[in-house]
């Protein structure tokens, strides 16, 4: 909080927090996937008999039935968002590099203000209106305490609750909000970068 109070210019790095995106949607990818195959799995189990021929006999058993298959997810927006969000964080680090290379001097200009106010508004740029389904009081798409996890933090709730819940429809919404928050925030990263580089 101190390096942040005294900087000419706030102290924020993108490049990681691009790499962790990117972490997130590839995991929320897997997730869908992993249940696509447990449901086709349960699906041949049910068909095969297999919950018949191993059943207790002396138990009284009722079959499941079996589950609709979920469709494929469109993930493309979520792709190309954090693309987006990767390259626009590199563009950022390249300019941060140059600038501070003379040892800072740069920074004192008043332009940098308006780098700082752009960079102020990049964690809002996070959050939506409307919230996450369900639980409208919580903004923010990328973080969230799970629904059954007391605090524990889910990554990309909304896609992931949705999953989880069998809300295929939703989890397709969700990505595309989440991709259009990517993309804003891939933009005033760009913007950032735009007039960093301007600061002489």
């Amino acid at each position: 909080m101190m390096r942040m109070a005294d900087a000419d210019l706030l102290p924020l790095q993108f490049a990681d927090f691009a790499d962790d995106v990117k972490m997130y949607v590839t995991e929320v990818k897997k997730f869908s996937v992993e249940q696509r195959e447990e449901i086709r799995r349960k699906n041949q189990d049910i068909s095969d008999g297999m919950y018949e021929a191993t059943s207790d006999p002396k138990q009284t058993w009722v079959t499941p039935k079996k589950e609709e298959m979920p469709p494929y997810i469109n993930f493309a927006p979520l792709d190309n968002a954090v693309e987006s969000l990767q390259r626009s964080s590199a563009e950022y680090q390249k300019v941060l590099e140059r600038v501070s290379a003379n040892g800072g001097a740069a920074l004192a200009s008043g332009s940098v203000q308006e780098v700082n106010a752009l960079l102020m508004q990049s964690e809002h740029k996070l959050t939506t209106a409307e919230g996450l389904p369900g639980r409208f009081w919580y903004k923010h798409e990328l973080y969230a305490p799970g629904v059954y996890t007391g605090y524990a933090a889910k990554a990309i709730p909304a896609v992931r609750e949705s999953l989880e819940q069998k809300k295929w429809q939703q989890a397709e919404e969700a990505a595309a909000r989440v991709a259009k928050v990517l993309e804003n925030e891939a933009q005033l990263i760009a913007d950032a970068a735009a007039k960093l580089s301007a600061v002489q």
